[in-house]
């Protein structure tokens, strides 16, 4: 047990709404028009109700730091900067990711739809949260989308092979949409755990899977403080050499193709903005000659599940499945908050001119 493990309250367990209403409360005090903090408010919520907490409610005191630095831009909406077609550059101004993004996958959807097929640069967004929500935004309008991004200015992940942090976690994301069923979505950080996932653990005072850090001097740990207390250990990167390779392309794709740029030292961010840049591209499957495209997916996610389950193993996923089993369970059960994280967020309601009074309100009403 370390220091961060003794005498804890409990978590807390807070109703999906409640929560989202808190949110939109915190960022319309901070001076969100009503859409913007609706928009934040949605997906900070559905990050925690997949179980994604890395991506949840938590990032709210870094964001409000984010704008304390004058980074963090509220009201801003994505510009397309250059349009041929099939191709969007979009600037995203340093405005809210849950909003430039949304809007930029509002944009290639509606190309996709008259095209076929159109590949969106977002570049300069703050912080556009969990991936899977915008392929899940594509998915809904029934286009088939992957999206390369990077998390500019901001290594935390060390290089397969080296001792310090390089480049960022940089997610990979896809999305097979299916007539009247939940659509497939990968989604996953290129490094080993999210850097979320450590403040979700270093918060609870637990220990990170092994593997998945090492200390400032290259050696593997289980702390998570060494991602949040100098001196900085890194993460590593998935699968060694392979989610290195990958992460390497999400920089260059989604950074540099964007015309948004990436992580070296002329770069390197010196404030708590988070910048991302994204390459998405997003197909209408009816743009292929494949009339049978869903049923053969349909019979190959049913031959995988199929398979005889290995010792230990109670069930086979398809992709995206642990989400919506979590968000079930999340939507029955409401949505656990630790404790130190809960302290941050109000905290950080109080930054933005919430009253105590009214911070006390919405603390009695949420526990």
């Amino acid at each position: 047990m370390n220091e961060n493990q003794t005498a804890r309250p409990a978590t807390l367990r807070i109703p999906a709404d409640q929560l989202h209403a808190y949110v939109k409360a915190i960022w319309a005090r901070a001076g969100s028009a009503p859409r913007e903090a609706e928009l934040v408010a949605d997906h900070l919520v559905a990050a925690n109700l997949t179980g994604h907490d890395s991506h949840g409610v938590g990032m709210i005191p870094r964001y409000v730091a984010s704008l304390a630095d004058a980074q963090l831009q509220l009201n801003r909406h994505a510009e397309v900067v250059k349009d041929v077609g099939a191709v969007l550059t979009v600037e995203g101004g340093k405005g809210f990711g849950q909003v430039v993004a949304f809007e930029a996958m509002e944009q290639g959807i509606a190309r996709a739809r008259r095209l076929g097929i159109c590949a969106v640069g977002l570049r300069g967004a703050h912080h556009i949260g969990r991936i899977g929500h915008w392929a899940e935004q594509c998915a809904r309008a029934g286009l088939v989308s992957f999206h390369f991004v990077n998390v500019a200015g901001d290594p935390l992940v060390a290089p397969f092979g080296g001792a310090d942090r390089r480049i960022g976690t940089n997610p990979f994301c896809a999305a097979y949409p299916r007539p009247g069923k939940p659509p497939l979505v990968l989604d996953f950080a290129t490094s080993t755990v999210a850097y979320g996932k450590t403040r979700v653990a270093y918060n609870q005072g637990k220990a990170v899977p092994p593997g998945a850090l090492i200390d400032h001097e290259g050696r593997p740990t289980l702390e998570p403080k060494v991602m949040h207390e100098a001196p900085f250990g890194s993460l590593t990167p998935f699968g060694g050499h392979k989610g290195f390779g990958l992460a390497a392309m999400c920089e260059i794709f989604g950074g540099a193709l964007s015309g948004g740029f990436t992580t070296h030292t002329e770069t390197l961010g010196t404030t708590n903005a988070i910048i991302n840049c994204m390459l998405s591209v997003i197909v209408d499957p009816a743009a292929f000659d494949a009339p049978d495209a869903q049923a053969e997916a349909d019979a190959f996610i049913d031959w995988v599940k199929a398979s005889p389950l290995a010792t230990g193993v109670d069930r086979l996923y398809e992709p995206g499945e642990p989400e919506r089993i979590m968000r079930a369970q999340r939507e029955a059960e409401g949505i656990p908050v630790d404790p130190a994280t809960w302290a941050q967020i109000r905290a950080a309601a109080l930054t933005v001119g919430m009253s105590e009074q009214d911070a006390e309100g919405w603390s009695a009403r949420l526990r």
